[in-house]
C-alpha cells in the first residue's frame, strides 16, 4: 500500500515537551479505514550519523556513555539538526561536518567528500526520528588532538579497521542501531566489501 495523504488526525494533545523531545498522545483514522486509533508520538528532531573513513581505510568510532541503557557503547558519530533558516540539505550536511569534528576530533580533510547515503527511521512505532546517514572521506585528526567537545559523554576515540568492525558487529560488541544501520547502507551500496 502507498503512503496516501488522506490520513486523519482527529486530536492530538502535548504529553511532555524539552527541546530535544516532545511526546504527544494521537487520534488517528487510518487511509482506508473508520477505525479510530490511539497512540503515543514521540517527536524528535533530524539527526545524522556519520561514518568517518580515514585515508588508510580505517573508521573512527567513539565510546560514549549512554545513559538510558547503562552503558558504553561504540558508535559512528552522530548528533541532532538543530532549527534553522537554511535549506534542509545544506543544515544536514553542515551539522554532519561539524559532529564530526565535536565528536571525534577529527574533520574532513581538503577535497575530501561527504556522501549522502540517504536516511532511515529508527524507532518507527514510536519515533518520528530520522538519522541521516553519511560516509566523510578521508578524515584526519584536526591538530587539536582526539578529545571531544566537553558537554559529550565520550570517553574514548579511536580508529579501527573494516575487519575489526565487522568483528565487533558478529561479536555484538557493537549494540549501536545508527551504527548497525549504517554499516549496512555502507555495504549495500559496495562502500565496502
Amino acid at each position: 500500500m502507498n503512503d496516501p495523504e488522506d490520513w486523519r488526525i482527529l486530536e492530538i494533545n502535548s504529553l511532555f515537551r524539552n527541546p530535544h523531545i516532545a511526546v504527544f498522545q494521537e487520534r488517528v483514522i487510518l487511509p482506508g479505514e473508520s477505525r479510530v486509533r490511539d497512540w503515543t508520538v514521540v517527536r524528535r528532531k533530524q539527526a545524522v550519523v556519520i561514518a568517518p573513513l580515514t585515508s588508510d581505510g580505517k573508521f573512527v568510532l567513539i565510546h560514549q556513555a549512554r545513559i538510558p541503557v547503562r552503558k558504553f557503547l561504540w558508535e559512528f558519530p552522530a548528533g541532532q539538526i538543530d532549527d534553522s533558516l537554511q535549506p534542509a540539505s545544506e543544515m544536514i550536511r553542515e551539522t554532519a561536518l561539524r559532529e564530526l569534528t565535536e565528536e571525534t576530533g577529527y574533520s574532513l580533510i581538503a577535497g575530501g567528500n561527504l556522501t549522502y547515503l540517504g536516511h532511515y527511521y529508527s524507532s518507527q512505532g514510536y519515533s518520528d526520528e530520522t538519522p541521516h546517514l553519511f560516509l566523510a572521506r578521508p578524515v584526519q585528526p584536526t591538530g587539536f588532538g582526539q578529545k571531544p567537545h566537553e558537554s559529550e559523554s565520550i570517553v574514548e576515540c579511536r580508529e579501527f579497521s573494516l575487519e575489526e568492525l565487522s568483528s565487533m558487529i558478529a561479536e555484538n560488541v557493537i549494540q549501536d542501531a545508527n551504527t548497525l544501520a549504517l554499516f549496512a547502507r555502507l555495504s549495500a551500496r559496495k562502500f565496502i566489501p
